[in-house]
């Protein structure tokens, strides 16, 4: 996409010509537009955005505040592109992550914000110590009477506070999730997820990834049938013993340098589901399963084995099995 601008005023009443003029000039061919408050982080139009955004586009403000009010923030999003490949200019400010000067402003930036957390942290330890000193208890009134309407506001901003944060990055888990559920399990799709993770990329286990396509069906951002209930997973048959000890010795044949790590996650990536399900192959299973190829005359005999004889032991997880 290249060049694409973020406008935003606080309020209907403002006007975005002026943001929308230095935009164009600046050479943005798109130009998204939003009204709302800049304490706002759970902007939907930005939160696209971002989603949208990978490498080689640069998102371009005309000032920093157009996109954040807080230091935190800024550093946040800024992570965010950096993550995804895409780089970050203010028109009005001396940031531009394509170039040195602005990857050094940044990391100023990052420094202080540091500090400011750190005496903030400080601060407020320090009043909590003197408020208990002096018998006060801190927080909400209504919270800590459990009122519901104040339940339901912290509850939604929370809801409000996680759909912000996973939206950029929902593209890594939400395609699996529509594609396998529910026909396989959560552990399932978890696996499959993980084993086409980039590296560096954030892990979704079963359970969050549960949670979050909850809050997504409840956004509207989900089918609702990606909650159903996944069949019975049925035993693994002869045919599916059979396909994973050609898959295993396929893979260790030729590779005197394999380790059974390596050989899970290859069988992962080839759709190749643990016995007993779950989201990585256990050594155990990987151990038996180079035993059977073994004497299924897939591979050949273990270090220091004699051709034929029983093996009734497989190189343990940190060292090479040799084929």
């Amino acid at each position: 996409m290249g060049l694409v601008g973020y406008a935003r005023v606080s309020t209907g009443g403002q006007d975005l010509g002026a943001q929308r003029a230095a935009l164009a000039a600046a050479g943005c061919a798109e130009i998204a537009e939003e009204t709302a408050s800049g304490g706002d982080r759970g902007r939907p139009v930005l939160a696209a955005l971002l989603a949208r955004l990978g490498p080689g586009d640069t998102l371009v403000v005309t000032r920093i505040d157009r996109l954040a009010r807080s230091l935190a923030h800024l550093l946040e999003v800024i992570g965010r592109l950096r993550e995804r490949g895409a780089g970050f200019r203010s028109l009005g400010d001396p940031i531009d992550t394509a170039g040195p000067s602005g990857t050094l402003i940044l990391q100023i930036l990052g420094a202080v914000a540091e500090f400011e957390r750190a005496l903030i942290r400080e601060r407020t330890l320090a009043g909590l110590a003197e408020a208990r000193r002096q018998g006060r208890v801190g927080g909400n009134p209504r919270i800590r009477a459990r009122d519901p309407a104040a339940l339901a506001r912290l509850a939604a901003g929370r809801r409000a506070s996680v759909l912000a944060r996973e939206l950029p990055v929902a593209e890594a888990w939400i395609g699996a999730v529509r594609r396998l559920r529910p026909a396989l399990s959560w552990r399932a799709v978890a696996a499959r997820i993980e084993a086409a993770r980039p590296a560096g990329g954030e892990r979704h286990g079963a359970a969050r990834l549960r949670r979050l396509a909850h809050l997504f069906v409840a956004e509207g951002l989900l089918e609702s049938r990606v909650l159903g209930r996944a069949p019975p997973r049925p035993a693994q048959g002869g045919r599916e013993r059979r396909r994973a000890m050609e898959m295993a010795a396929a893979y260790l044949r030729g590779r005197p340098d394999a380790t059974l790590a390596g050989l899970g996650e290859q069988l992962l990536r080839l759709g190749v589901s643990p016995p007993r399900g779950g989201a990585a192959w256990a050594p155990s299973s990987l151990k038996a399963l180079v035993e059977r190829a073994r004497r299924a005359g897939l591979l050949g005999p273990a270090p220091g084995q004699r051709p034929g004889a029983r093996s009734d032991r497989v190189e343990s997880l940190d060292r090479k099995v040799v084929p």
